[in-house]
């Protein structure tokens, strides 16, 4: 089963991510693909169940522009570990389309890119089976700045950090 790591956390995932859906009757709590949810979303996003939705890393940002406001959680999937294109559609998410919610790696995240996911604005990551957590959230640990900006702090560190004494004037 894969693991959960929300918060620099292990945690109990209590969403279900399914790759097909047969009928409209979704429970509440459930990730579906993203042609399923613009295909239904009067229906799936009532306001009376959470539905998250989830998009392959080669996906379009401007496909979840309507359903933004409405998604409590978008889930990007890996295909390979060194494919970065689903590091560019969180960036996108959070910085073009403004999705406050949460994002959630799936798919073939692996413990060396962690760190730039959280960069790029992830919050969740689902470690596929066999991976060791510890592992992962020690690889989460190991840096703790950063020279340039991203999107959890915006600001490159010759901004952050103050040099010297302003001048009277």
């Amino acid at each position: 089963m894969p693991t959960l790591i929300k918060d620099g956390h292990v945690v109990v995932d209590d969403w279900t991510l399914v790759d097909e859906v047969t009928n409209n009757d979704v429970p509440s709590r459930t990730i579906v693909p993203l042609a399923f949810a613009c295909a239904n979303a009067e229906g799936l996003f009532d306001g009376a169940r959470e539905i998250g939705v989830w998009i392959s890393g080669e996906g379009e940002p401007d496909q979840l522009a309507p359903l933004v406001s409405r998604v409590p959680l978008i889930a990007i999937r890996f295909a390979a570990m060194n494919d970065g294109r689903g590091l560019s559609l969180a960036v996108l998410l959070r910085t073009r389309l403004r999705y406050t919610g949460e994002i959630r790696a799936v798919g073939e995240v692996h413990e060396d890119v962690m760190n730039y996911m959280r960069r790029c604005g992830f919050d969740s990551y689902q470690l596929p089976d066999g991976h060791d957590p510890t592992v992962a959230l020690r690889a989460m640990r190991s840096l703790s700045d950063f020279y340039q900006g991203s999107v959890i702090e915006p600001r490159p560190a010759f901004r952050r950090v103050p040099r010297g004494r302003a001048r009277a004037a």
